[in-house]
């Protein structure tokens, strides 16, 4: 179901909103059989996640410890911070132009920048999704040099030729095509040729 490059994946969580996105997004993964090697969660991300769902930092961690062994942005006792334990592809949803930041500079100050580098110095899949705006001159100079580096960029963006019924058709929009990206196909949101009059 998915290129055979692409086995095992590690999530990091970021501080920016949609955390919705994330969620969903380690749903199908899960759903699919993909190995999930760790799950990064900083502390913005909790915030956000009480803000936007919810979610109390133990109730979140308790979900996602379900799916994978989930770490702190901090943990840098992690395998995620060898580069000798990375996974084929890492996927940053949502990242916080923060985590960009770091990674576009090359400053492994956080676990999440850490693990990132290590993708990128492995010729490995970097998935970045940015959900901000507006986009300043250094936000775009990070994505920049982020692309430069080989990663992927996917904002989250509103998709209406998909004529969404509901917020959850837009999320599955936006992990539909990160999942493209991964290369890894699903119908988990209708494409162009897909979409009815």
């Amino acid at each position: 179901m998915w290129s055979s490059l692409i086995n095992s994946i590690s999530v990091a969580i970021t501080g920016s909103s949609g955390i919705r996105v994330s969620l969903r997004f380690l749903e199908v993964v899960q759903s699919l059989g993909l190995e999930v090697k760790g799950i990064i969660v900083t502390d913005g991300a909790y915030n956000v996640a009480l803000y936007e769902e919810d979610y109390k930092p133990e109730e979140l961690r308790e979900k996602l410890s379900k799916i994978s062994r989930v770490y702190g942005d901090y943990d840098f006792t992690s395998p995620l911070a060898s580069s000798s334990n990375q996974p084929d592809s890492m996927v940053i949803v949502p990242a916080s132009m923060k985590t960009i930041g770091l990674i576009a500079n090359g400053i492994p100050s956080t676990l999440t920048s850490r693990a990132a580098l290590a993708i990128l110095r492995l010729k490995r899949k970097l998935i970045v999704a940015p959900r901000e705006t507006p986009l300043g001159i250094a936000e775009l100079r990070n994505i920049l040099r982020l692309s430069l580096m080989g990663a992927t960029i996917v904002p989250l963006t509103l998709s209406f030729y998909i004529k969404p019924k509901s917020i959850d058709d837009l999320v599955d929009f936006s992990v539909g095509k990160i999942l493209d990206t991964l290369g890894i196909k699903t119908s988990i949101y209708k494409r162009w040729a897909e979409v009815e009059d």
